[in-house]
């Protein structure tokens, strides 16, 4: 028999990444000098502008731009550009979460000008060089190298007044780029060991940190997953999980971590049975083999995310509407092919809150997690 060839192609980006706890004013200023900059324009929401002006304390500041909005309407993009060259800025510097670095971005993706971000949730855009804008209700998205950061600042205290709540749905975005990274167009076995160590690590502290949100270590380890994930998401491109997340986002402004931790178990059950190798590495990375989507079930009860998009404000009568604008950026790699009627149907659980369930092609039935038929 003659050997079976194939080819695995892997991209990789080139970032520098700083990890500490307590350091980020001093790392910050590191970083800043290594990369020549003198001219330093600060992003940083309303909520996080105390922080920076701390962190930026000792650093050529020429303006703060605080216009960040969720899913960067391309009119906040538009500032901020306009923000960089009024200041004749040589630098980006993002302090806060995944809305705060994509405002960066998007400055970046037509300036050019290098991004340091510093990461204050976890929401992994710091490690990619993926960008999106939202425009009348649509949401773009894109790839480019200059809207990836030159450098990550990770600071795992900076995290230590995150509310448990946003700690938890921003975790689970993380964890949905470990998990689309399985199925994603570009899905690769280096992005897919990525991706279990990142679930691993998630799966791990998030709970520690549901306990205790003082635990520094559990931030860390957090921060890690977070990373992990990212590149996996990176290097493997968006999945069927992250287009339902950026359709919806876009087209109804809902809150996009939340919208991650909602979406993300009903996405798994439709697609781990026609998709043996992602079962196989989440169920290593849960320690749960035999019932990876249980385990995963299972975290979610000790984590207690928001379970239904109705809480977080998706009115009922747009469902069909929401069902078509998904089926329109379904990926060709998704592991088994969705109709119509099985969006809809998804998207009516995730909206009620339904328990999530299992799709099984092969009997064209619908499984609970105990694997009674439903």
């Amino acid at each position: 028999m003659s050997p079976v060839h194939s080819t695995v192609v892997h991209e990789s980006w080139g970032q520098r990444v700083v990890f500490g706890s307590g350091t980020a004013r001093d790392d910050v200023a590191a970083e800043v000098t290594g990369l020549g900059a003198s001219r330093v324009l600060v992003i940083a929401a309303d909520a996080e502008r105390a922080l920076a002006e701390d962190i930026c304390k000792d650093l050529p500041v020429v303006g703060i731009f605080g216009g960040v909005r969720p899913h960067v309407p391309t009119e906040v993009a538009e500032a901020v550009r306009a923000a960089a060259r009024e200041h004749g800025a040589d630098l980006l510097l993002s302090v806060g979460g995944g809305s705060t670095t994509g405002t960066a971005k998007a400055a970046a993706l037509t300036t050019g000008l290098p991004v340091l971000a510093v990461p204050t949730t976890y929401a992994g855009s710091e490690a990619t060089p993926v960008w999106g804008l939202t425009e009348d209700g649509h949401k773009r998205t894109g790839v480019d190298p200059k809207v990836l950061p030159r450098v990550v600042v990770y600071d795992a205290t900076l995290m230590l007044s995150l509310p448990t709540r946003l700690s938890v749905t921003s975790g689970l975005n993380a964890l949905a780029h470990c998990v689309d990274a399985w199925w994603a167009p570009r899905h690769s076995p280096i992005n897919s060991a990525l991706a279990v160590e990142g679930v691993r690590s998630l799966a791990s502290a998030l709970p520690r940190i549901v306990a205790d949100g003082q635990d520094v270590a559990a931030r860390r380890d957090i921060l890690f997953g977070t990373y992990l994930g990212a590149v996996a998401f990176a290097g493997a491109g968006s999945g069927l999980h992250h287009k339902v997340c950026h359709v919806l986002g876009g087209a109804y402004d809902l809150e996009h971590a939340a919208l991650h931790s909602v979406v993300l178990p009903h996405v798994v059950g439709l697609n781990l049975p026609s998709a043996p190798d992602a079962a196989r590495r989440l169920g290593a990375a849960l320690d749960s083999p035999d019932d990876p989507f249980g385990a995963l079930l299972d975290l979610y009860a000790r984590l207690r995310p928001p379970r239904s998009l109705a809480e977080l404000g998706l009115a009922e009568e747009e469902l069909d509407r929401a069902a078509d604008l998904v089926m329109a950026q379904v990926p060709d790699s998704n592991p088994r092919p969705v109709t119509r009627d099985e969006m809809r149907a998804l998207l009516g659980r995730a909206w009620r809150g339904d328990t999530p369930v299992r799709t099984d092609m092969r009997h064209g039935r619908v499984k609970d997690h105990e694997g009674s038929h439903r």
